[in-house]
């Protein structure tokens, strides 16, 4: 790829040459012969490459040969403050003209030419970009701690880039220079500005969300500390099971499974012979959490009653006698006997 090769002139901040550099081929192609004659009023020779391009530098370092590369429109006010009305609309808007000078021309290596704004034209498009551009930006995102600064340095590069912006173009372009040395760019050029200068025109882009990374556990290990805490838990703390059928009531009474007729039989023991449960113990704060919600409920034990066997012959009978609707086991043999 070929080297470009620019003057002093063409950097960023630099006034503008005295002289514009010219740089021509062995041979001139009879367009430029034809364009040179066409907008020099007064009859000069050019039969030769030298002439040529005497001529050429001449013309593009005059003071008025100022080209005009693209118009753009641009509105007055942020986007806040544009009138609703459409006609007041309309008049809200100005239109720009991109004008800028020649600074360069090979016909050698790259066949182009180099263009650079004029200052009045950069002047325009830094107002426009401080006063509309920026003001519609900072409206149109959200505010963060160095919104302001952003902004700020969005500007800074603008006017960076606006000085040092230079459009180049194939020499063909020379087709529409004119008298002293001005011109207009054809065959759609213009397209082409206005496109390379809205690029410049960068958005505010707020910063990105910040990735807030998950921190997972890893897996506990049988060799852990934190796993052997819960495998050499005591016994006491996780009880067993109960089944429902094995819960038995509170309560020291004792439900018989016998008829109702059958009462008297236990009605009539002493209360001597039998046991009475021991008091229920007072309550005490569990020495675990585990115990407080998973301690099976408190049961007082269940009387040990003693057999009708452990009684005297005598005692049996008369309290059985007496006790099973006056069915006596002494009148055994004639119950029997009539079945």
């Amino acid at each position: 790829m070929p080297v470009q090769l620019l003057p002093a002139s063409a950097a960023a901040f630099a006034p503008r040459a005295s002289s514009v550099n010219v740089v021509l081929g062995s041979r001139i192609e009879p367009w430029l012969t034809q364009t040179l004659k066409r907008i020099n009023r007064v009859k000069r020779p050019l039969n030769s490459v030298p002439q040529h391009q005497r001529c050429l530098t001449e013309t593009l370092s005059s003071p008025n040969a100022i080209w005009t590369l693209a118009s753009l429109m641009f509105p007055k006010l942020p986007q806040a403050e544009m009138p609703e009305d459409p006609m007041e609309n309309l008049f809200s808007h100005q239109l720009i003209h991109i004008e800028a000078y020649i600074v360069h021309v090979d016909m050698v290596l790259r066949n182009e030419v180099a263009y650079k704004l004029t200052v009045e034209t950069i002047d325009a498009l830094v107002e426009y970009h401080k006063e509309i551009h920026c003001v519609d930006a900072k409206a149109n995102t959200y505010d963060w701690s160095e919104k302001e600064q952003q902004c700020k340095k969005l500007h800074e590069d603008f006017v960076q880039a606006i000085n040092k912006y230079v459009f180049r173009t194939h020499v063909s372009a020379l087709e529409g220079l004119e008298e002293e040395g001005a011109g207009e760019l054809l065959n759609g050029k213009s397209e082409e500005v206005k496109a390379s200068l809205m690029n410049l025109m960068k958005p505010l882009l707020p910063p990105p969300p910040r990735v807030v990374e998950v921190i997972r556990q890893p897996p506990l290990l049988p060799s852990s500390p934190i796993a052997n805490m819960w495998t050499q838990a005591p016994p006491h703390i996780i009880p067993a099971a109960v089944e429902p059928w094995q819960v038995l009531p509170s309560s020291p009474s004792v439900t018989s499974s016998v008829d109702s007729s059958n009462t008297p039989l236990w009605a009539n023991m002493g209360m001597s012979d039998v046991q009475l449960p021991s008091p229920t113990p007072s309550f005490s704060l569990p020495q675990s959490t585990a115990e407080l919600f998973y301690s099976p409920p408190i049961m007082a034990p269940i009387p040990a009653l003693p057999l009708p066997s452990v009684y005297a012959p005598s005692q049996c009978g008369v309290s059985l006698g007496m006790g099973i609707g006056g069915f006596g086991w002494d009148r055994y043999q004639e119950y029997a006997t009539i079945m």
